[in-house]
């Protein structure tokens, strides 16, 4: 199952996908994620976020740089060279932005053993 279409990547990158099956692939494995992390959450959600993680690894193969590369730096002499990373190697991930959207966040887990009796002497006060 999938969640947002190529259509709907197209819109919010603007430019061509020639390989639509990659970009199916990836719309696929996005849902997977997605549904591990809350597979309650509404449609628009899951679709937005689908389409933030595939645009994000469509973006990180640019060509000419290193895979996960987002900016470089050239000199000539006394040759320097600088590189500034992005997502390593293009795969897909969930920002902050993304959980919140999906409504996990950032939570720690924790269990109060006595969060049943605390209930039960507030509701016989």
């Amino acid at each position: 199952m999938i969640y947002a279409s190529i259509e709907d990547i197209w819109r919010r990158k603007g430019t061509d996908i020639s390989d639509t099956d990659y970009v199916t692939a990836l719309l696929e494995d996005a849902a997977i994620i997605i549904d591990a992390y809350n597979c309650n959450a509404t449609d628009e959600a899951k679709k937005l976020v689908s389409c933030n993680m595939v645009i994000r690894t469509l973006g990180s193969r640019e060509e000419g740089v290193p895979i996960g590369t987002t900016q470089t730096t050239t000199t000539a002499m006394v040759y320097s060279q600088t590189w500034t990373n992005a997502n390593g190697s293009g795969e897909l991930y969930l920002t902050k932005l993304d959980k919140k959207i999906l409504g996990v966040g950032n939570r720690i887990g924790y269990f109060n053993p006595y969060s049943d009796l605390m209930q039960e002497e507030e509701a016989n006060d």
